[in-house]
C-alpha cells in the first residue's frame, strides 16, 4: 500500500487538495502498477511560521 505525505507552507482549498490528490494518485497508480484503491495520501498543512530556510523563518505571502 503506496503511503504519500505531502507537506505544505500554509493552507490549500478543498479543490487544491483534490487535484494535488488526483494527479498524485494517478502517477502512483500508473508508474508503479498499484490499485489507486490502495494509494493513501496525507496533506499536512504547516504555518509558515514553523518553516525555516536558511536560517529564516518564512513569512506568510500577502493576500492577492
Amino acid at each position: 500500500m503506496p503511503y504519500v505525505n505531502i507537506r505544505v507552507a500554509g493552507t490549500l482549498t478543498k479543490e487544491q487538495k483534490t487535484k494535488i490528490c488526483q494527479g498524485v494518485t494517478d502517477v502512483i497508480s500508473e508508474t508503479a502498477n498499484k490499485p489507486k484503491s490502495t494509494i493513501l495520501i496525507f496533506i499536512d498543512e504547516v504555518p509558515h511560521e514553523n518553516i525555516a530556510s536558511g536560517g529564516e523563518l518564512l513569512k506568510k505571502p500577502a493576500d492577492k
